[in-house]
C-alpha cells in the first residue's frame, strides 16, 4: 500500500453489463492500493455484471449513476474494456458527457482494450496517439487518431493498453498519471470544453 494517490478520487465508468472483469478489478485494486478513493459509476443504479470473455463473472455494486456525477468531483477516470461494455456506453449521452468533462479539464484518463470505442463517440481522440484491442484500429484511425501496437501508451494524460495481458503496465501508468494530476496537453488536444 502506498500513498501516491492519497486524497485523489478516481471514477470507474462501466455499462451495467459486459465489462471484462479483470479490466475492472485489477485497475481498481491498483488505484486503491495507491491510496485513492474510488467510485464505480454506471448508467443505471444497482449492479454491474462483469464477464470473463463470454462467461458471466462476478457482480459489483454501482456507487452512483453516471448522470448523478460530474467530472469536476474526480481527479481521474478509468474506462475498463470488454466488447459489450464500451459499445453500450457509447450510446449513452450522459456517459459521453461525463467522459468529455475529464478531457476538457485536462484530467488523466485510462482506457483499456475495447474502451477507446467510448472515446470515439465522446469526440476526444482526434489527433491523439493511442493503442487498443487490435480490432479497433480502423475505427480509431477513421476518428482521426494515430493507432500504435504497444503494451501501454501515454499521450498527455491519456493512458491506453491493448488487452488483459497489458494490465501490469497499464495499472502502473494510470497510477503515475493520476499522481501527476492535470495535463494541460490533455485539455489542448481534447477538442471539447
Amino acid at each position: 500500500m502506498s500513498d501516491r494517490l492519497q486524497g485523489k478520487k478516481i471514477a470507474f465508468l462501466s455499462a451495467n453489463e459486459g465489462v471484462e472483469e479483470v479490466e475492472l478489478t485489477e485497475p481498481l485494486k491498483a488505484v486503491r492500493e495507491a491510496g485513492a478513493e474510488v467510485e464505480l459509476l454506471a448508467p443505471e443504479a444497482g449492479q454491474i455484471q462483469a464477464f470473463n470473455h463470454l462467461d458471466k463473472g462476478d457482480t459489483f455494486d454501482v456507487d452512483r449513476r453516471v448522470d448523478e456525477a460530474d467530472a469536476g468531483e474526480f481527479d481521474g477516470l478509468v474506462l475498463p474494456g470488454g466488447v459489450a461494455n464500451p459499445d453500450q456506453l457509447r450510446t449513452k449521452p450522459e456517459a459521453l458527457e461525463f467522459v468529455r468533462g475529464f478531457f476538457a479539464a485536462g484530467k488523466p484518463v485510462g482506457a483499456i482494450c475495447h474502451a477507446p470505442w467510448t472515446l470515439i463517440d465522446a469526440g476526444v481522440i482526434e489527433g491523439r496517439t493511442l493503442t487498443s484491442w487490435p480490432s479497433l484500429q480502423t475505427d480509431l484511425r477513421n476518428a482521426g487518431a494515430n493507432w500504435v501496437d504497444e503494451e501501454v501508451h501515454v499521450d498527455q494524460g491519456l493512458v491506453t493498453s491493448r488487452k488483459p495481458d497489458d494490465l501490469e503496465a497499464f495499472n502502473a501508468k494510470i497510477v503515475e498519471e493520476f499522481a501527476e494530476g492535470v495535463h494541460e496537453g490533455q485539455r489542448e488536444k481534447s477538442n471539447v470544453g
